[in-house]
């Protein structure tokens, strides 16, 4: 049995930030591109009410792991992907891939993932085959 996903919510108005911590790698690109609203030394860390919607939106996309999306008031669902699968292998980092796909765990369970996917390079993680930070731990270099 897998543990349950914790899924956090911030709302601003028409537009709520949802944090899933467990895909977070920690790269802190939301910290350093809009500091008055993410500051993990805080709680709540995420203060959605300090940036416009375009704002929010903007950064959001620049998550490298997807653990940051949002949702907006009335949609069901935020239609928002990318036009075609892109593989970014990051510095001293994960593998990205960007885009909607389908990952099939060594147990044969399948699961959607939309935007960015994280997937470990350096066999550190405690979250595999996904990424969740601990190449800064152990000085991954690759």
């Amino acid at each position: 049995m897998s543990e349950r996903e914790i899924i956090k919510r911030y709302e601003n108005g028409d537009l709520t930030v949802v944090w899933k911590p467990k895909l977070c790698i920690h790269a802190a690109t939301c910290v350093k591109t809009l500091p008055e609203v993410y500051n993990p030394n805080e709680k709540p860390w995420i203060k959605a009410e300090n940036a416009s919607v375009a704002a929010l939106k903007d950064q959001i996309s620049k998550c490298p792991s997807g653990a940051l999306t949002y949702e907006m008031k009335g949609d069901k669902e935020d239609e928002a992907t990318t036009a075609a699968t892109k593989v970014q292998v990051s510095a001293n980092g994960p593998l990205l891939v960007h885009g909607d796909l389908e990952v099939t765990g060594i147990n044969g369970a399948s699961e959607m993932k939309r935007r960015t996917t994280a997937f470990c390079r350096c066999g550190a993680s405690h979250n595999k085959p996904y990424c969740d930070g601990n190449h800064n731990a152990i000085n991954f270099t690759g």
